[in-house]
């Protein structure tokens, strides 16, 4: 760590409450997250300002100033106090928006969170890779990277795959809520079974760039079918366990066994609808799902994924960017080592990042650029 992280990790620990400072759990959490990089994988903060009715779409408009204190579950302050050491800023457009042209309002979203991240140099820093990740991180800057999620916006186009991967897009959620021509959706319809021989070309040519698969809201046979195709560790940006929360969004213990053979990581994230059926959810009921796929899976599969600024209510006590490190104590609490909160933190999701490099170097070697089609693969066009 430079000096400048160095003196950052020293100020927080300064400004940190009393509580904070005796509780041996709470400063065991903080003690990690300095060293480690927290790595969130799903924040919607791009999409809530596209959204904001003060000033939709403008990063810049005084009522989004990150500085001061904007409607949004996240600001520079907070992210400092969460100890948040990179951020998967997610580039959501709704499945909607292929009446009026997916790619173009995937385009604008690209836009706006590059617009985020450029407009404050001294604390966001754009990454590609996972070397990126961890020298951002070491200055004392918030290592920025971008994930799509649906992919209802590569309109059927492994061209236009590729152009959102030059432009910075490090991950693609298969679907969102609708079902593709090429893919079901956990929300949807299962119309494939899984993914159809297109949907598979586009695992293959994620791969091949680089670009980490995203199961979040694909159906169970959408992940068995990922998980036969993709040579890279795929990962879940924000899901839970299914077998803690009987719900389509979640993962089932099925699909938990077969991570170590991937390498892939479940990043659970904070929807309350998500984590109970009661209604109200916590803290400990986030810690039973990580618990649970670390149980499952392994402790070498699971990290953390928001949804912040994604979500209208969040379990009590996790209310925006700034909570993170409590999770962290209460696993501490539970018997976590150093070790194993590191892992969760950032250390699982890094590795998941360089295998995928790693994949796609050789696979670069080994073949060019897919150009097959929709109706080449599938017999079929794309849906009206």
């Amino acid at each position: 760590m430079n000096r400048a992280a160095f003196l950052i990790v020293a100020l927080l620990v300064a400004a940190a409450p009393a509580a904070a400072q005796e509780d041996p759990h709470l400063a065991k959490a903080m003690r990690v997250l300095s060293r480690t990089p927290l790595i969130d994988g799903h924040n919607d903060l791009p999409w809530a300002i596209r959204e904001s009715p003060a000033a939709p779409r403008d990063v810049h408009a005084p009522a989004h100033d990150l500085r001061g204190h904007p409607p949004f579950m996240t600001d520079i302050a907070r992210l400092r106090k969460g100890m948040v050491g990179a951020q998967f800023w997610s580039v959501y457009i709704p499945y909607e928006a292929v009446d009026s042209g997916a790619a173009r309002v995937q385009l604008e979203e690209i836009d706006i969170a590059k617009q985020l991240i450029a407009a404050y140099p001294d604390v966001f820093e754009e990454a590609l890779s996972s070397s990126d990740v961890n020298r951002i991180f070491g200055s004392g800057k918030i290592a920025s990277l971008i994930g799509m999620e649906g992919g209802h916006a590569i309109e059927n186009s492994l061209g236009a795959l590729r152009a959102f991967y030059a432009m910075g897009a490090r991950y693609m959620t298969l679907t969102h809520n609708g079902t593709l021509d090429w893919a079901d959706a956990a929300n949807d319809e299962h119309r494939h079974g899984g993914l159809t021989e297109f949907g598979k070309e586009v695992v293959r040519e994620m791969n091949r760039l680089g670009m980490l698969v995203d199961l979040s809201h694909t159906s169970p046979d959408v992940m068995n079918d990922a998980l036969d195709v993709s040579e890279a560790p795929v990962l879940w940006s924000h899901a839970d366990a299914k077998a803690l929360r009987d719900h389509p969004r979640n993962v089932p213990d099925q699909v938990l066994r077969r991570l170590p053979a991937n390498g892939g990581v479940v990043m659970i994230t904070f929807v309350p609808d998500f984590l109970t059926d009661r209604g109200t959810a916590t803290i400990e009921d986030v810690a039973d799902h990580i618990e649970h796929v670390a149980e499952i899976a392994g402790i070498d599969h699971v990290g953390i994924g928001s949804d912040f600024d994604g979500i209208t209510s969040t379990p009590v006590g996790l209310e925006d960017v700034s909570t993170y490190p409590k999770v962290f104590a209460e696993l501490s609490r539970r018997g976590w080592s150093e070790e194993d909160l590191a892992k969760l933190a950032g250390e699982n999701v890094l590795r998941v990042m360089r295998q995928a490099e790693e994949v796609a170097r050789r696979l670069q070697r080994e073949r060019r650029p897919s150009t097959a089609t929709l109706e080449q693969l599938d017999g079929k066009k794309a849906s009206d």
